[in-house]
């Protein structure tokens, strides 16, 4: 069975809140984001809205929500958007 995040249930709370705080910036662009889940270090988002069909939602996902995870939970170490 693959492992869980390094701290798991608190590193997903952290993740999770740092999520919540991202969304309205994303929702002022018509789109937005939810968490699907956190594993060995990998956040998985699922982009919504205006964020499916936009050209620079990959430039979002790396340059805004996998930076600032980064920066604020210890232990994430890549973000993929998936769905």
């Amino acid at each position: 069975m693959p492992k869980r995040s390094t701290k798991g249930g608190a590193t997903v709370a952290k993740v999770k809140k740092v999520v919540e705080e991202l969304r309205p910036a994303i929702q002022g662009d018509g789109g937005d984001v939810s968490l699907v889940g956190v594993r060995d270090g990998v956040v998985k988002i699922s982009f919504e809205g205006a964020c499916t069909t936009c050209p620079i939602s990959t430039v979002t996902l790396k340059m805004y929500v996998e930076e600032t995870l980064k920066k604020r939970v210890p232990g994430i170490t890549r973000v993929e958007a998936v769905g």
